[in-house]
């Protein structure tokens, strides 16, 4: 094993930790849209730069995103001191087209 495929191997690696730590804490914002944003966010850059083979521009992005991360950090702290009520999309009683249909029935007729 060469060393430049040894650093291949630790940069993917690095790369698969700094993406599941991004996507965990975006979804410690309490905001539904802020949350979806951080992970939105962090699936589509990772996925911009998938097909990038240069070891010098992955150390880059590397470095970038553990920037990205301490700022997410600091945001879901902030973002914690300020709660506010969750959207209706949060809601546990409206999520499915089932429960949500329900609702809308008249009394006393079911959809099956």
């Amino acid at each position: 094993m060469s060393v430049a495929s040894a650093l291949k191997g630790d940069s993917a690696q690095q790369a698969r930790t700094l993406y599941r730590q991004l996507l965990r804490q975006g979804n410690q914002f309490n905001a539904y849209n802020f949350r979806e944003y951080a992970k939105r966010r962090t699936r589509d850059a990772f996925r911009e730069n998938v097909s990038v083979k240069d070891p010098q521009e992955i150390s880059q992005l590397l470095a970038k995103a553990r920037e990205e991360l301490e700022v997410v950090k600091r945001q879901t702290i902030i973002s914690q001191f300020f709660k506010s009520n969750p959207l209706v999309l949060e809601s546990p009683a409206t999520r499915g087209a089932k429960a949500a249909a329900e609702k809308l029935e008249p009394f006393g007729t079911k959809m099956t």
